[in-house]
């Protein structure tokens, strides 16, 4: 026995880094497949005619999205960071002093998941009129230089954020916020779709051709959340008892939020809104993201709850605002990214407002979140700007009235068979 004993103790660092592999793969696996979700939640919700440029969308995220963040913006994230920047490139095999058990190119895989998801984000509100080249351009500064500035404040230990105790377990505010207040401005200055608006203001409703395949899409990005969120351990060893702490809470605050926006838009209107029930869903999963490993089961019901109420008021108010979304990704994401974040301050089991009485954690997240909104925000509305007034971002009013689709692909989404 004591032989057996020995040779245990002497591969137990293998069986630990071998097991962690395996679980972060996994993980990064379903995170990667999330995109699959984006491409058939946003095609969903847009017009026919513009329905493969949406995944044309997906795939540029992915391959010119995938390629910065490796060749840049990894380095920039998990380099030897000042507090706010590092000037490291490719993947390292240096330590980055976070413990992994995993080698340092499957964190670059789990990372890119959440670089592509980002920008992911904003490609949804720019559906049905924005130049794919111009976007192409928007992504590559995006994945290669804004995401890994704000990764590397909270996910770096040398960074600001993570220095001053800020909470964003899987990505709330440095994903979700992120993307949405990103979207938020390239769709200011892009503007909205032909016919969105009547000449006093009011909304047109342009509906989605294809809600079930939105549907489909939230099944599969709901999936990939249960390695979105519990990835974020980063292994399997010794965290048994959080990774189902986390999934658990996942779950709990996604179903609180369909629930609640199925409750609200009856009463609302009347009738169940199943496209606001898809992004009620949605935006319980992106609040709870931040602190899906600090608060118990029942905030994070709460939390759900008020999500799926919080993205149907923040869709409305976008709307008179006269911002043209397609997809609601600013509300599910920018607003309850936002939300995400200081629920941690107010529902931490330990330290949250509500329960200790104490500010401080609040006030940090609070700080945090603002802080990455603002430089998402203007960043990008600095770049579209640029790109508007030099090689333009928006696509001629003919191809926009006949499809990007047919414009610049030459087919169609859907073919009428004879």
């Amino acid at each position: 026995m004591g032989t057996l004993e020995s040779t245990i103790i002497e591969y137990q660092p293998d069986l630990t880094n071998a097991i962690d592999t395996v679980w972060v793969a996994l993980c990064a696996a379903l995170i990667f497949f999330m995109e699959g979700g984006f491409a058939l939640l946003e095609s969903g919700f847009v017009r026919s005619k513009n329905a493969m440029s949406i995944i044309a969308k997906v795939f540029i995220d992915i391959v010119f999205g995938g390629l910065i963040f490796y060749v840049v913006g990894f380095g920039i994230a998990y380099g030897a960071s000042n507090g706010w920047f590092a000037f490291d490139f490719g993947v390292s095999e240096n330590d980055l002093g976070l413990g992994l058990t995993v080698s340092n190119q499957l964190f670059w895989f789990i990372q890119l998941g959440f670089a592509i998801a980002a920008i992911s984000i904003v490609s949804g509100a720019l559906a049905e009129r924005m130049k794919l080249w111009s976007y192409t351009i928007l992504v590559l500064v995006f994945c290669g230089i804004m995401y890994p500035m704000v990764a590397n404040w909270v996910w770096n230990p040398q960074g600001w954020l993570s220095s001053a105790g800020f909470n964003d377990f899987a990505g709330s505010a440095a994903v979700h916020a992120m993307g949405g207040f990103a979207a938020l401005a390239a769709a200011m200055v892009l503007g909205p779709r032909l016919g969105k608006y009547k000449a006093d203001g009011k909304p047109n409703t342009i509906p989605g051709h294809n809600i079930p395949l939105a549907a489909i899409g939230c099944f599969i990005l709901w999936f990939g959340w249960f390695g979105f969120n519990p990835g974020s351990t980063l292994g399997a060893v010794g965290n048994w008892d959080l990774i189902g702490k986390v999934i658990t809470n996942t779950f709990l605050a996604s179903a609180a939020g369909g629930i609640s926006t199925m409750i609200y838009t009856q009463f609302r209107y009347g009738l169940i809104d199943i496209t606001m029930v898809i992004n009620g869903i949605l935006a319980g999963l992106v609040s709870i993201t931040a602190g899906c490993n600090i608060v118990d089961a029942s905030s994070a019901i709460i939390i759900g709850l008020v999500a799926g109420i919080l993205v149907d008021v923040a869709v409305q108010v976008i709307d008179k605002m006269k911002i043209d979304d397609p997809v609601g990704a600013i509300a599910v994401h920018g607003v309850n990214g936002f939300f995400g974040a200081i629920a941690v301050g107010l529902f931490a089991s330990e330290e949250g407002l509500l329960f200790s009485g104490d500010s401080a954690l609040f006030l940090v997240q609070l700080k945090g979140v603002l802080v990455i909104a603002l430089f998402s925000f203007i960043f990008t509305y600095l770049v579209m700007y640029l790109m508007k007034k030099t090689i333009g971002v928006r696509i001629p009013v003919e191809e926009e009235r006949v499809g990007i689709d047919a414009a610049s692909f030459g087919l169609e989404s859907y073919s009428n068979f004879e």
